[in-house]
């Protein structure tokens, strides 16, 4: 089995790592949070906006 040069590693790493970091980047900024509304928030307005962001496992 032939062996992979120390530089054929590092270049995979970085480019890996990249890609990571792009994809993580990518899904933090896919959920926008709600805009804060200048209206009086009560605990009921508050419950319906957050109830968008819950997980759905």
């Amino acid at each position: 089995m032939p062996q992979m040069a120390p530089i054929s590693w590092l270049s995979l790493f970085i480019i890996f790592s990249i890609t990571f970091l792009f994809f993580n980047a990518m899904n933090y900024f896919s959920f926008l949070p709600p805009a804060p509304s200048s209206e009086n928030n009560n605990n009921d307005q508050f419950n319906k906006t957050n109830k968008s962001l819950t997980w759905k496992w």
